[in-house]
């Protein structure tokens, strides 16, 4: 029989964060600081301080700024781990801003002149008297214009791999048993997989596992319909636990106010391993799968 899902209820004490990539849960909350804070923003000039970071036009920086200089910030959403930005000229529409912020990259919305850029500033967007900027310690993120007339995937082609969103209507525990039928790799890697599903990570992988009761060794194809139905049922509820904290203290995601999230102090398993369970106080136990680190308990995990 499925395990319960178990309600996150309590505040539990707060474990210090490691490097790791935003996840779903992150980038939405990126996307809605940058939605409700900056707004319609006005693109007077752009100035990119690194070229790597500006992936369309590809080895462009010039191009880059000459197509979003004068242009407004629209409206943004979410893809996956990838936050699009609507661009308008003139109150027409003129393409638009794509950007991933792999393992640290952030936006940070400033007032004009308020501090000087760091040294890890890659690109900024000046308009009148505010400015964003993609700040990025390890240079991995990257930003592109799509042309107006042109598809997204076209550009971003990042985006043709991606699996439904957890929260569309597509993700159901019937399309992961025809996705998982007969396949033998852990459900771990499965969950792993942007091409089964568009933002899960390390993180909420190990979280919605626990909570579903299921083994991340578990070969994908053995799950029953009644546990893929707990283990997708476990999944939303983690992420949106997740954005309702604001995201996870456990990776360098900021927000735009350089604050992370609080979800890392309500972790069940995640980076507890050797631990007592929260729930049935066995030992939880880490193990690697597919180059990932997995955490989960040998009691309530069967």
């Amino acid at each position: 029989m499925a395990a319960s899902i178990p309600t996150i209820s309590r505040k539990l004490s707060w474990i210090p964060p490691e490097r790791g990539v935003p996840e779903l849960p992150e980038v939405e909350t990126v996307r809605r600081g940058l939605e409700l804070q900056v707004g319609r923003f006005c693109i007077e000039r752009v100035e990119v301080l690194r070229s790597r970071a500006v992936a369309a036009p590809k080895g462009d920086p010039l191009g880059f700024e000459a197509a979003l200089a004068g242009c407004t910030l629209a409206g943004w959403r979410r893809r996956g781990k990838y936050l699009i930005a609507e661009l308008e000229r003139d109150g027409a529409a003129a393409g638009e801003l794509g950007a991933h912020l792999r393992m640290t990259g952030q936006f940070q919305w400033l007032s004009a002149g308020e501090r000087e850029a760091c040294s890890h500033t890659r690109v900024r967007f000046h308009g009148a008297d505010r400015e964003l900027r993609f700040v990025d310690v390890r240079s991995f993120g990257e930003l592109w214009h799509v042309p107006l007339g042109t598809a997204t995937e076209q550009v971003i082609t990042g985006l043709c791999r991606l699996g439904p969103e957890p929260f569309s209507p597509d993700f159901t525990a019937s399309y992961l048993r025809q996705r998982l039928k007969g396949s033998s790799r852990p459900i771990k890697n499965a969950l792993l997989d942007q091409a089964m599903v568009a933002g899960a990570g390390n993180i909420y992988a190990d979280e919605s596992l626990f909570m579903a009761g299921i083994r991340p060794h578990t070969p994908a194809g053995r799950l029953s319909l009644s546990q893929l139905q707990t283990l997708r049922d476990a999944l939303v509820e983690v992420l949106e636990q997740s954005i309702g904290a604001g995201g996870t203290t456990f990776s360098d995601f900021r927000d735009l106010t350089g604050t992370n999230g609080n979800y890392g102090g309500q972790a069940w398993v995640y980076r507890r391993g050797g631990q007592p369970c929260r729930r049935c106080g066995t030992e939880l136990r880490r193990d690697t799968l597919g180059g990932r680190s997995s955490h989960w308990c040998p009691t309530c995990q069967s």
